[in-house]
């Protein structure tokens, strides 16, 4: 786990710029966060890190916009803003599932936790992953939305967490989720 405080939106951007030259393809970045606290700034600098040279703005009413890449390993970004959508099935209906866990691009979904059970999932890490005490923690209600969309979750998957502090300072936490297996 990464965890990092930004204290502008350029260092944000300049933050996910670097950690782009670290991606190889096939990544979903999950992230999370309030509005305003740097989702769309971060994925701009991602872009940019990665090849991007057209401008990219957020996709809250298209959904889902798709940038080419010039590169050796990956030719696509595919950038989801999942504010308006309500489940998985919401992110399987515009087309999603044809790019994430595609070696060829990198996805980024902004307001994750609108179609995952992020919350879910950093109960089953802070348990080590361990499947009986998982089950253990969660109600039958929580464990049916678990199972409905575990199929779907990325396998190569980085949830980014975004906290606004004071000013224009935020935290910016990252780390790996496994693909659940509840």
């Amino acid at each position: 786990m990464n965890k990092i405080i930004t204290n502008s939106e350029k260092e944000t951007f300049e933050f996910a710029k670097d950690l782009a030259q670290t991606l190889k393809g096939g990544e979903t970045l999950c992230l999370v966060g309030d509005l305003g606290c740097g989702k769309t700034a971060f994925t701009k600098g991602l872009a940019s890190g990665l090849g991007v040279e057209q401008i990219v703005t957020s996709p809250t009413f298209v959904l889902m916009k798709i940038y080419p890449i010039n590169s050796d390993h990956i030719n696509k970004i595919v950038h989801i803003d999942a504010y308006r959508l309500l489940n998985g099935s919401d992110l399987e209906a515009i087309g999603a599932s044809d790019y994430i866990n595609d070696k060829s691009c990198v996805t980024v979904i902004e307001w994750a936790d609108r179609v995952y059970p992020v919350k879910l999932l950093d109960r089953y890490i802070k348990l080590n992953n361990q499947k009986d005490k998982f089950i253990k923690s969660i109600t039958l209600e929580e464990l049916e939305i678990f199972n409905r969309v575990k199929d779907i979750w990325p396998k190569n998957c980085l949830q980014i967490n975004f906290k606004n502090l004071e000013g224009d300072n935020r935290e910016i936490e990252v780390y790996p989720v496994k693909r659940p297996t509840v």
